[in-house]
């Protein structure tokens, strides 16, 4: 947790860097428009307005700077559209690279401390609460680092590595059991299949979550600037746009969605073997075909025209807190089937 927490205070800083960035570049504009030559002057000696190289216009790299922020940004499609689409370009950051090396060396040293564990019971490390959020939060990390080789999604590390610190601290608190046998109905090859996939699921709905509680807090900054509102957030200028926030969002969703319908489907097969029924209303269950039909909801509205943006990204934060439900509310005060806390 150390290192996660080394990693978190490194992209916060970033945070901080890129709000001073955005800070010097809009009083850089400010001079140059006062010290500007007007345009008939400047047109007719062939000259062009003062200042023009200082203006940061929105996905247009101004000068050294962006030409280090294309380059130390773009590695393909997705991320060539990140990089192009922010107001304020940003170049390399020294704290951003600290931040996902130490996210990179946090992960090595979780996913040892889960391997242990497994070792150590003798079995898969996801049979009860503590386990699941040991190896929940360890495939949250593993899906961040993943997305990172296809799009520069650097700027989520503070909530990735905040959050993954929130639940371990919870679960180290709260949660923590010691090692003890498998109950009979968890005994099965199933219990491999259908909590890792879940918990698979659950990274990228994280992945998404975050996506979206930006694009939200970008979407307000895009509205404030088109009715002069002041802007308190000034880091967001140097982020991707509502609009490609939205798009990313979908994309990480719709693989939860296909990862959670499998949860669900195989759920019941293993439901049918251990109990020989293939639904029951168990609590555990409701919650999950409860959750399958949210983000099903968020998909289906997400392609109706009138559904995108702030109102798309809602659903997909109430989707996402359905999870959090199920997993730190359903499991430990309701009682079922699937009563396997081990509290």
């Amino acid at each position: 947790m150390a290192v996660y927490a080394l990693a978190f205070i490194s992209f916060a800083f970033d945070l901080a860097k890129r709000s001073a960035a955005v800070k010097t570049a809009d009083e850089a504009t400010g001079l140059a428009a006062l010290a500007a030559v007007p345009v008939g002057v400047g047109a007719a000696n062939g000259a062009q307005p003062a200042g023009r190289d200082a203006t940061l216009d929105p996905g247009k790299p101004a000068g050294k700077a962006g030409a280090a922020a294309s380059a130390g940004t773009i590695v393909n499609r997705i991320s060539a559209r990140i990089a192009n689409d922010a107001a304020t370009p940003y170049g390399r950051s020294k704290s951003l690279r600290i931040g996902v090396s130490l996210t990179v060396l946090a992960w090595a040293i979780h996913l040892m401390a889960d391997v242990l564990r497994g070792f150590a019971a003798g079995r898969v490390p996801w049979a009860n609460m503590y386990e699941f959020a040991m190896t929940g939060t360890l495939l949250i990390v593993t899906v961040f680092l993943i997305v990172l080789t296809r799009a520069d999604l650097r700027f989520l590390g503070t909530f990735v590595t905040g959050m993954v610190l929130v639940l371990l601290g919870i679960a180290a608190l709260r949660f923590y059991v010691e090692v003890a046998p498998l109950p009979p109905a968890l005994q099965s090859a199933w219990l491999v299949i259908h909590v890792f996939v879940a918990s698979l699921g659950t990274g990228f709905f994280a992945l998404g979550f975050a996506l979206s509680v930006v694009q939200l807090l970008q979407f307000r900054r895009e509205a404030l600037i088109t009715t002069a509102g002041r802007v308190r957030l000034r880091f967001l200028a140097t982020l991707p746009s509502a609009a490609t926030l939205e798009n990313l969002a979908y994309r990480v969703h719709i693989i939860g969605f296909i990862l959670w319908t499998f949860t669900l489907m195989a759920g019941s097969i293993w439901a049918e073997k251990a109990w020989g029924r293939y639904w029951g209303w168990d609590t555990k269950e409701v919650w999950t075909f409860i959750i399958w039909t949210i983000y099903a909801g968020y998909i289906h509205a997400r392609a109706t025209r009138g559904w995108r943006g702030s109102r798309s990204a809602w659903l997909a934060i109430v989707g996402f807190s359905a999870v959090m439900f199920n997993f730190g509310v359903v499991n430990v005060f309701f009682k079922g089937l699937h009563a396997y806390s081990g509290l």
